[in-house]
């Protein structure tokens, strides 16, 4: 008799469970109504969320406003700054000369840059001295594509903004600047490492830096919206930044303070491959299926399978903490890279889908880069192998 009552107890509950939708509460059927409650509580002012695989878009969705003040609604075709998921697309171009024969990873920096010679790397360090010392070796392209050459994040003529000088001199800046640590040792976050790969590219191939990347990436892939100078029409599809205002309960504009204006100007204004493209969701897709094509798209072979593999395989030592490969963070089902407002783009092989999160935010991490995590679960959940 006991059982019984609490078996009807148990199917009472249950059922009343199922009514009130506690129990089986119903999913999001899109990426927009898993992210619409996150605008609506002012943790995210709006985002494009893309899923794509190796030959199409999947689904890409907007969410919420490109201007809160001007209530202009995000919109697909959104224009984003996406700052250091340029460090990817850089090192790819660079991958193309390795390819090629021109270039080698392990070749010395100074071999095609001979400002470089002679660098030395900080010994000691007080309030009032610096003691210098030779290197056990110049740092290398490998090590300058994964952050592991000992070059600061940037050098202190790099002032006020990040895009102001040409890249020759950004580099030669960077060769008059001692190490911070022996070359191939630590870990340490740098664009300037990948600002030199790419000036290697220029001396190299004789072409611009930026010409390189419109002819060999961005042309042949079709991504027509990405760039360095947002042209007029461009710079009315760009997103607004936002962060968490001095209460945490809503949100406050806040400017793209890191790059020179207008962002047209081409004469003040110079490419920063390690942080200085704009882009699409869209474009952002063709490149990431490009990667996840193992280097290929539309019958078209950009990166063969050996520069394939060192691109997006580990190249830091197990000695340190950072997972990073070639201009990519990676890790042990993905690799991909974000940017400094929140943007990410994250690539998953054995799943086979791309995920592009758009977004312009700061005051990260909280309850607005919640958003990410949710939209990428999302994804996977209805898109993965």
């Amino acid at each position: 008799m006991k059982l019984a009552q609490s078996l009807l107890t148990v199917m009472t509950l249950f059922f009343a469970s199922c009514l009130s939708g506690s129990l089986f509460a119903e999913k999001p059927v899109s990426s927009a109504a898993a992210l619409q409650p996150f605008v609506d509580k002012q943790e995210l002012a709006g985002a494009v969320a893309l899923v794509a695989d190796k030959d199409k878009v999947l689904s890409v969705e907007a969410v919420g406003f490109a201007d809160v003040v001007g209530q202009q609604a995000m919109k697909p075709d959104a224009l984003f700054w996406i700052a250091s998921q340029s460090k990817g697309m850089t090192a790819t171009a660079v991958m193309m000369l390795v390819d090629e024969g021109k270039i080698a990873l392990d070749d010395p920096v100074e071999k095609y840059l001979p400002e470089f010679r002679g660098q030395m790397v900080i010994a000691e360090k007080d309030a009032d001295h610096v003691l210098l010392r030779q290197p056990v070796h110049p740092i290398t392209i490998r090590e300058v594509l994964s952050h592991m050459s000992g070059l600061p994040f940037k050098s202190a003529i790099e002032t006020p903004t990040l895009d102001g000088l040409p890249l020759a001199a950004a580099v030669r800046s960077y060769a008059m600047t001692p190490l911070q640590t022996e070359p191939g040792t630590h870990y340490q976050y740098s664009n300037a490492g990948i600002n030199t790969a790419a000036r290697i590219l220029e001396v190299v191939t004789g072409k611009s830096y930026e010409d390189f990347m419109q002819q060999r990436l961005f042309d042949p892939l079709g991504m027509k919206d990405t760039t360095f100078w947002p042209n007029a029409a461009q710079v009315k599809r760009l997103a607004k930044s936002y962060k968490p205002d001095s209460t945490k309960e809503s949100l406050v504009e806040f400017p793209l303070n890191q790059l020179g204006t207008p962002l047209t100007n081409r004469h003040h204004r110079f490419p920063m491959p390690a942080g200085g493209l704009f882009s699409t969701a869209q474009d952002t897709a063709i490149y990431c299926q490009m990667l996840l094509n193992g280097g290929e798209l539309n019958g078209r072979c950009y990166l063969s399978q050996a520069a394939f593999a060192e691109l997006t395989k580990r190249q830091t030592p197990e000695t340190v903490k950072q997972n990073y490969g070639l201009g990519l963070a990676v890790g042990p089902d993905r690799f991909g890279h974000g940017g400094a407002h929140a943007t990410n783009m994250e690539i998953y092989p054995e799943k086979g889908v791309v995920i592009v999160w758009m977004v312009q935010h700061g005051g990260f991490p909280g309850k607005g880069a919640q958003a990410r995590v949710v939209f990428k679960d999302w994804a996977i959940e209805h898109f993965g192998k």
